[in-house]
């Protein structure tokens, strides 16, 4: 059975299955709940502030001269997965529960993972400067696509409805910080890289995301409108749509005519969903709205397609390269 240790179950998921088993048991109640909003949403604008003091433009725009490849994997983050999300959408409507349903659509809509995509590119062997640009793309984008599919795709469902307010916020707590780490990085950008321990504060403030999610759908009786059969639906689902996605982006990049190292860019790239990013766009885009239950397909996906790339990065590391 040693396989089983080489399953990535890292602590930062683990980490976010107890915020999500304490909030279930605990949840914060009464004068805690308008503290829990507070250190919220001070956590995400914090979060976006250091997205903005890492990402370097200059690495940007230098390696965005290979416009193909990140074509290609941004087509597959904000064109298939949203189409792909609608029919999964149209395929269980009978059998979800509104609020998953929801979330199925809404982890299609969330940009890619930085780390992680970055990692198993590498660990495969393949293109490992198209990948932090593209990744890095996708999350500067992301701030801008996910608000703007949301409001095109979820709004008719009632789940998000964009207001003026609405607009206000986004920009206060997601895009605003962003660009203050931006303009920030001639300060920032030195201390931030010599201290790695800072993702500790990116960790943190997800974890804190979580439990003000479940805790807010336990004031709501989240679980008493969750069947099991419905869990399991999901996981079943978040399986198929990644084995989906990791079949056409291979298939679609060698087709392209892209070279092995530019497919295991777009595969590894193209199929990540991200919790950093989409969970705190969550607790902005859906104020007011049971978050438990939307964000849990995403957390389901994260860790289906960390065990399947991790697999996926070992037997291509194995593989000689001609």
């Amino acid at each position: 059975m040693s396989w089983l240790s080489r399953i990535p179950v890292d602590r930062f998921l683990l980490a976010i299955i107890t915020a999500a088993v304490l909030a279930s048991i605990f949840p914060a109640t009464g004068f805690w709940v308008t503290v829990l909003q507070w250190a919220t949403t001070i956590a995400i604008a914090l979060l976006f502030f250091l997205y903005g003091a890492r990402l370097s433009p200059s690495e940007t725009l230098a390696g965005l001269k290979h416009w193909r490849l990140h074509l290609t994997i941004l087509s597959f983050t904000y064109g298939l997965f949203p189409v792909l999300g609608l029919a999964v959408v149209a395929l269980t409507g009978p059998m979800l529960a509104p609020g998953l349903q929801s979330g199925l659509l809404y982890l299609t809509l969330v940009p890619s993972t930085v780390q992680s995509s970055i990692a198993f590119t590498s660990i495969a062997k393949g293109n490992v400067a198209g990948a932090v640009v593209s990744a890095s793309a996708s999350n500067i984008l992301g701030v801008f696509l996910t608000p703007l599919l949301c409001w095109l795709l979820l709004s008719s469902t009632g789940k998000v409805a964009f207001t003026t307010s609405t607009i206000v916020e986004i920009v206060l707590q997601l895009f605003l910080p962003f660009v203050l780490g931006q303009l920030s990085r001639r300060w920032t950008a030195g201390f931030v890289k010599a201290h790695p321990q800072l993702k500790l504060v990116d960790r943190g403030s997800i974890v804190l995301v979580v439990y003000a999610a479940f805790s807010a759908g336990m004031r709501e009786g989240m679980w008493s409108s969750t069947s099991w059969t419905d869990l399991a639906i999901v996981l079943a689902v978040c399986v198929v749509l990644l084995g989906v996605v990791l079949a056409l982006t291979w298939w679609t990049a060698r087709r392209l005519g892209f070279d092995r190292a530019d497919a295991i860019a777009i595969q590894f790239c193209g199929t990540k969903k991200s919790l950093a990013s989409g969970l705190p766009m969550a607790g902005v885009l859906f104020v007011g709205q049971p978050l438990g239950l939307l964000i849990l397909p995403l957390v389901l996906f994260h860790q289906a397609q960390l065990m399947a790339c991790s697999a996926l990065a070992g037997r291509y590391a194995r593989e000689p390269v001609a």
